[in-house]
């Protein structure tokens, strides 16, 4: 058997990129500014783009001598993506994640490291800003959240339930906890440039599980570039639907009483939603489209149960 690879005391940066190519100058210039006080290099997991990624990748000349380092990973989908860049990590003592469409202040890793220092902390994620090419009335700031807008506190503290989540296009964590064998769950996958996945909640939740330690950073501050086809109020009607999607799929349990694996009282609460979201929006009351999401969402769950019932395995 193979000795075990020693670990480095350095900090891998991974960024998970699918048709990314036009983002990633800008954001490899600023990583490789990075006030660092570790070694550190740049992990781009190109997940089977079509755009000019590697070209781009391993023609980039970094300053100051950052290692860069490209791989392809095969199985479509930002899940499996992720759990590529920590299998190629786990040598260095600690591993971040940045998505391609964001920007890190100056002293993004320093402030990361400031807190993954203390051997006791397992996991730290920071504050995200949003920027939008333009913002129409509707898009009110309890929307901007689900844009990956996080803005707890200005001051550092422990985490300790998913009230105050933390989110992995801007987290960092010790690769021990990979070593213990945690992955992305692949069930809350995204593939290409579909929207929604759920996978770095679901990260969330088996971290606080198993005990971990986890801190938000404010200081460890990203800025996530928001695309003009975003701007809609179907992508959170979408959004919303598939999330619920997913929670009839692997999270809401099986009951006695169903109909094709659908409870009548889901059936009675999307009804309750999608008629106060129609009574809203004849009004034009506020808060229309986020009642109308509550509505999607309650439809997608709908969908994952009766999706559940249909596949289940015929009893012999």
């Amino acid at each position: 058997m193979n000795a075990p690879e020693a670990v480095k005391d350095q900090i891998t940066v991974a960024i998970c990129s699918y048709n990314a190519a036009h983002y990633l100058p800008n954001l490899l210039e600023k990583l490789v500014a990075q006030d660092c006080p570790i070694p550190f290099e740049i992990l781009i997991v190109d997940n089977n783009s079509t755009d000019h990624t590697q070209a781009l990748v391993l023609g980039f000349a970094p300053a100051n001598g950052i290692p860069i380092r490209y791989v392809n990973e095969p199985e479509q989908g930002i899940a499996f993506a992720r759990n590529r860049a920590i299998e190629e990590s786990l040598s260095s003592r600690y591993l971040a994640f940045i998505d391609s469409d964001e920007m890190p202040a100056q002293n993004w890793l320093k402030s990361a490291l400031r807190q993954l220092g203390d051997e006791d902390i397992d996991c730290v994620g920071g504050k995200i800003s949003i920027a939008l090419p333009h913002r129409p009335a509707w898009l009110s700031d309890d929307l901007l959240p689900f844009y990956g807008e996080v803005d707890h506190s200005d001051r550092a503290f422990r985490i300790t339930d998913a009230a105050t989540p933390i989110w992995s296009g801007n987290i960092a964590y010790n690769t021990r906890v990979f070593r213990q064998g945690l992955r992305f769950d692949t069930r809350y996958n995204r593939r290409g440039k579909g929207i929604g996945g759920g996978e770095d909640a679901r990260m969330l939740d088996m971290c606080l599980a198993r005990g971990f330690s986890l801190v938000y950073e404010p200081d460890m501050e990203i800025l996530h570039l928001i695309p003009a086809e975003k701007i809609r109020r179907s992508y959170f009607l979408k959004l919303h639907y598939l999330s619920g999607k997913k929670a009839g799929l692997h999270e809401i349990p099986d009951f006695n009483r169903s109909v094709m694996g659908v409870p009548p009282f889901m059936i009675l609460q999307f009804m309750r939603h999608f008629l106060l979201a129609v009574d809203m929006a004849v009004k034009e009351q506020s808060g229309s489209l986020r009642q109308a999401m509550n509505a999607s969402h309650a439809l997608g769950s709908i969908w994952g149960k009766f999706l559940c019932w249909k596949n289940q395995p015929l009893k012999s």
